[in-house]
């Protein structure tokens, strides 16, 4: 799909979504309504919406547990007892990673616990966490008690990066820099794949190329990233990576998480970690032996079996990418559809309404992070009545607007609407 010029009316919008080839896949998704009519929804940054095929997957499992029981561990056609396996190959590939390189388990923040537990390792001389300033809270919160856990202050071994004065954005030749001058003092670097609150994505093989040949671990949160955009995780050879699902991976509030640890690491029984029985070599498992004979691949980070229900939700919202083929299909939609909405915003509002986001296409996926100026509404009074009108974003203090059209689900005609709706409204 391309186009040489975009224009700013309903016929220009209607006949993109007409030519667009994954249209059809919206009707696979469950829109909320509003009013009795179809909310235009930009918040898959936050919570993707159902796939309509989801309950089914549930529900399958559901009459699995009541006709057999603790027999549906070995039984039916996708068996409890290896079902995570069921999403490994689709979800790898999405990640840009080995099979053996990828487990779907817990939930984000536990992973990070997990992983640090593993890939921190700090001494006296060599203590640090570099994270963003900005950091998503939870992360931030996750470092800091990791390092309290070792026995050091977070005031003295958290080195925060920051944007440059007067930008929005975090500049990798800063972030390099950070790393080459703390060489001798960094333990881990653990940055986001796509920053939640700006958008921006991050030049992660850059990072890693400046980390881990001073023997820095690499850690990096693709929350926002994983469905978004295109990733490579073995090639770049970061150390570990872990995601959530519930946003562009539509796979329902709170389901089980991602976790990527690079086949560098596998086998290797010196590194520290918090073990579990679902960790045990699956050959062996069985034999209740209580002496730990890690699984050779990522599982051997598994602790516990996981919640079957949530697997399902995952593994329906995994078959809905595989049918669209390529991932590269919906990035160029992505684009199109993103460059869309920034077209529109300069072109219809450009002296009330701000976009933080890159406006390099390589430097973010489909959210754009908006920031309101008028003199009579504050951003979060835009934010609320836009929400009245059915328009869907979310607020994120202090003064952000995201919106992600999300390419799966999202049209050219929601795009021009919105932003309709937001000048209407300033």
């Amino acid at each position: 799909m391309s186009v040489a010029i975009f224009e700013n009316t309903i016929e220009f919008a209607r006949q993109q979504d007409e030519t667009d080839p994954l249209a059809a896949f919206r009707d696979q998704f469950f829109i909320p309504q509003r009013d009795g009519r179809d909310e235009i929804y930009f918040v898959g940054n936050s919570l993707g919406l159902q796939p309509k095929q989801t309950p089914e997957y549930v529900l399958s499992e559901l009459e699995n547990w009541r006709m057999c029981g603790v027999r549906g561990h070995f039984e039916g056609d996708y068996p409890w007892m290896p079902y995570h396996n069921f999403l490994t190959e689709p979800m790898a590939k999405m990640v840009g990673a080995k099979d053996s390189e990828v487990v779907m388990m817990n939930s984000l923040t536990t992973n990070l616990h997990l992983m640090m537990a593993s890939f921190y390792r700090p001494s006296d001389a060599r203590n640090k966490i570099l994270l963003e300033q900005h950091a998503f809270p939870s992360d931030h919160y996750a470092v800091e008690s990791q390092i309290k856990f070792h026995g050091y202050q977070p005031a003295e071994s958290m080195l925060l990066v920051s944007p440059r004065d007067g930008q929005e954005n975090l500049n990798t030749d800063d972030i390099v820099q950070s790393i080459k001058d703390h060489r001798d003092s960094l333990a881990l670097v653990l940055l986001p794949g796509v920053q939640y609150y700006t958008g921006q994505f991050l030049d992660i093989q850059a990072i890693a190329q400046a980390a881990t040949p001073l023997g820095i671990p690499v850690g990096i949160d693709l929350a926002h990233a994983v469905g978004n955009v295109p990733l490579q995780l073995h090639e770049w050879g970061i150390d570990f990576a872990c995601w959530c699902t519930y946003k562009y991976l539509n796979s329902g509030p709170g389901s089980v998480g991602g976790c990527f640890v690079h086949e560098k690491h596998h086998g290797n029984n010196d590194i520290p970690r918090f073990t579990g029985w679902w960790g045990h070599n699956k050959a062996t498992r069985f034999e209740m032996s209580n002496q730990f004979d890690p699984s050779l691949t990522v599982e051997a980070w598994q602790l516990s079996n996981p919640p079957i229900l949530s697997l399902a939700a995952i593994r329906s919202s995994l078959d809905v990418f595989e049918s669209v083929g390529d991932f590269q299909k919906l990035r160029e939609k992505s684009v199109l559809l993103t460059g869309y909405f920034e077209w529109l915003l300069e072109n219809e509002l450009a002296e009330q309404v701000s976009i933080i986001t890159p406006r390099n296409t390589n430097e973010r996926g489909c959210q754009l992070s908006l920031t309101i100026e008028t003199k009579n509404q504050s951003g979060v009074e835009i934010h609320r009545e836009l929400e009245r009108r059915g328009m869907m974003t979310d607020w994120r203090e202090p003064n952000v607007i995201r919106a992600a059209p999300v390419p799966l689900y999202n049209s050219f005609q929601d795009v021009f609407y919105f932003v309709k709706n937001l000048k209407e409204l300033l």
